[in-house]
């Protein structure tokens, strides 16, 4: 009992030296990170050239009729499902076109 009451009046400190402490300086969002493989399907359809890539790279993928059950997960996840349909060859094409900015 003692622990679980020492331990709330501790998280009560906190909050309290939480609230008094001086504001903290804005820090600049970081600039968004590089879309890989791993990326979400559903982020690289949403830029146009990530999107276009993907296009051109593994074809019918962005008008699949089952892209809502599928679109959050990454194109790694997305071949071990595929059943071959989407090749190591589609994908360094797209990891090749994805790090040069195309």
């Amino acid at each position: 009992m003692k622990l679980i009451l020492a331990v709330a009046l501790s998280a009560i400190s906190v909050a309290a030296a939480a609230q008094t402490a001086e504001p903290a300086v804005p820090v600049a969002p970081a600039a968004p990170a590089a879309f890989t493989l791993d990326t979400p399907i559903e982020a690289l359809i949403a830029a146009d050239k990530t999107k276009a890539v993907l296009d051109a790279r593994i074809p019918g993928l962005t008008s699949h009729p089952m892209l809502d059950q599928f679109k959050s997960m990454s194109l790694k996840q997305l071949q071990g499902m595929a059943g071959g349909q989407v090749t190591d060859a589609m994908l360094e094409a797209v990891a090749a076109d994805l790090a040069s900015g195309k």
